[in-house]
């Protein structure tokens, strides 16, 4: 389902001083907002797969986070947390005039997302969280599991190589290979907007905020969250996971438990991407679930 066409519409937002460039599909009255993984990475991925829901009356909007893709790249630590990315969605939402929006976040995009719809719950008329979690602390355990199955000597031999700092050394980067492919995208061949994205990745945010790899988090979201606060998000939720997803199917339960009103649906062929993995299945989950609630 994903699709290379061009933007409808490219627009600059100023972002505490800095140049964020937003991309516009279709016309309809009502948006989907779409907030990428990373952080770090350019929306190309999330833009290209989520596109075509213009083609069923939607506005489709999505846009590359300060610090990626065609936005400004300030070199700022300061700038690298959460709370700060939220004003910046919400800037985003005032400057193009969304109203409220239909907001989906992937993986980063949806820990971003459960901050906005805490923050600003009154902006959303519904929220898919996609391959996310609400609880940091769980997701690492979890993460572990995934790790222990590569068996013990494999753990070990991660677990010195973390503590002597010699993430680069090959044995390590072929083990996190091995998660990737089990873990983040199950395809052979990766498909090219996930390709652009990865090799436009900005370090900076990533290693602030999560760590090193998708295994390892030792940023200042380590401790991070929002399970208790999840009562706040009352609009429709759709919650979507792959069954062999780095951001567990537990990790999906737990927000399903805890916000008032989820639909829970997990892709039984896919990862931590099933927009490219089952595209066909995951198109007809989503656009089923936005035409439920439109209005």
């Amino acid at each position: 389902m994903w699709d290379e066409r061009k933007p409808d519409e490219t627009i600059e937002v100023t972002v505490d001083g800095y140049r964020v460039v937003t991309y516009s599909f279709g016309s309809g009255e009502e948006t989907l907002l779409c907030l990428n993984g990373g952080p770090g990475l350019p929306c190309d991925y999330v833009r290209e797969s989520h596109s075509w829901v213009a083609d069923h009356g939607f506005r489709v909007v999505a846009f590359d986070q300060l610090g990626t893709g065609a936005s400004d790249r300030p070199d700022d630590s300061s700038l690298w947390n959460i709370t700060r990315y939220v004003e910046e969605v919400e800037t985003v939402r005032q400057s193009l005039d969304l109203g409220r929006v239909h907001l989906l976040g992937q993986s980063w995009g949806g820990w971003l997302s459960i901050e906005y719809g805490i923050t600003y719950p009154e902006n959303l008329r519904t929220i898919c969280l996609a391959n996310t979690c609400a609880d940091m602390p769980h997701l690492v355990s979890e993460l572990n599991r995934h790790r222990e199955a590569l068996g013990p000597e494999t753990g070990a031999m991660m677990l010195h190589h973390e503590a002597e700092g010699t993430l680069d050394h090959p044995e390590y980067q072929a083990a996190i290979t091995i998660l990737n492919y089990r873990h983040v995208c199950r395809l052979a061949e990766w498909p090219a907007p996930l390709v652009r994205s990865l090799d436009d990745w900005n370090m900076a945010p990533y290693m602030t905020m999560q760590g090193p790899n998708e295994f390892l988090y030792i940023g200042n979201l380590k401790d991070w969250n929002r399970i208790p606060e999840l009562h706040r998000i009352t609009c429709p939720a759709l919650i979507t996971v792959g069954k062999y997803d780095e951001l567990t199917p537990d990790c999906a339960m737990r927000m399903k438990l805890a916000l008032p009103d989820a639909e829970f649906v997990v892709f039984p062929n896919s990862s931590h991407t099933p927009f490219f993995e089952e595209p066909e299945a995951y198109a007809q989950v989503l656009i089923e679930f936005l035409n439920a609630h439109r209005g």
